[in-house]
């Protein structure tokens, strides 16, 4: 059995932030050898990785960083087995440090390729990643990423399991609406952005059956197109939860889409995301 002495001890602790007695396990099994005892204890992630594959991620955060003029925002959710590891120190930092690369790097089309990226420490974050596995010992997922063009608005739960991002039409990019609107998301949560967003074979559906239902009122014809026009607002406000027609959840005298015409906007997109849900 090699002898290791305490400093090299702390020197490998230090560098992977593994705990004391595993770093050691490792400078013995190595034969007091830095880079042989490193590629043991990846090789210990292999398995950790292998043995919780099938634990559920329920737990989790979302992260959002937004350019200051509003004109990008981006979005990555990490989930995670346990409610402690989902505000531990080290995934919050990760978190937040994922966002701000996908929102002031290169962007990314997929996790893998976001992780590949250099982060601030000169390792990649899939270095800092696998740390963080060996370091916290449970099954820790980054499951989805988004880049969203502006004007864009994001809004994320106190407990961070709940985001949105709400992504408008036109030159307005810091509106405080922008935010409300993506609050409204978080709490309405609708189905689609605008009316023709919609499922058409659905509200076609919808509309036959109003005009059947007004013409057996023997109402002239152009009264009961208004009447079904009407109904109609109703069922993509209740029934399709079309965002741009519900009702605004800060005014609910005015619609989402009356609230954005007032800072000169119009409903483009939304992004919605829920740990668990």
């Amino acid at each position: 059995m090699a002898d290791v002495s305490a400093s090299a001890v702390m020197k490998l602790r230090e560098k992977t932030k593994l705990p004391m007695m595993k770093v050691k396990a490792a400078l013995i099994e190595a034969g007091g050898d830095e880079d042989k005892a490193i590629e043991i204890l990846k090789s210990q992630l292999g398995k950790l990785i292998l043995d919780r594959s099938d634990n559920a991620t329920k737990e989790g955060r979302i992260f959002v960083s937004t350019a200051a003029d509003g004109s990008e925002a981006a979005m990555v959710e990490i989930q995670c087995e346990s409610a402690p590891v989902a505000g531990s120190e080290a995934l919050l930092a990760f978190g937040q440090a994922l966002a701000d690369q996908l929102l002031k790097g290169p962007g990314a089309a997929s996790v893998d390729e976001l992780l590949a990226q250099k982060a601030p420490s000169g390792k990649t974050f899939q270095e800092e990643f696998e740390e963080i596995l060996l370091q916290i010992r449970e099954k820790i997922v980054v499951s989805r990423i988004i880049r969203a063009s502006g004007p864009v608005g994001h809004y994320i739960h106190h407990d961070g399991k709940t985001a949105a991002l709400f992504q408008a039409e036109g030159e307005n990019k810091t509106a405080q609406v922008l935010r409300d609107v993506a609050m409204h998301v978080a709490a309405m949560k609708p189905t689609v952005a605008r009316v023709e967003d919609a499922d058409p074979a659905a509200a076609q559906v919808e509309r036959d059956k109003l005009s059947a239902e007004a013409k057996a009122t023997g109402k002239p014809d152009n009264i009961i197109s208004k009447i079904v026009d009407g109904k109609m607002k109703v069922y993509y406000r209740e029934e399709a939860g079309v965002l741009a027609e519900q009702m605004f959840a800060k005014d609910d005298s005015k619609s989402v889409s009356q609230v954005l015409a007032e800072a000169g906007l119009k409903v483009k997109a939304f992004t919605l995301w829920v740990i668990g849900g």
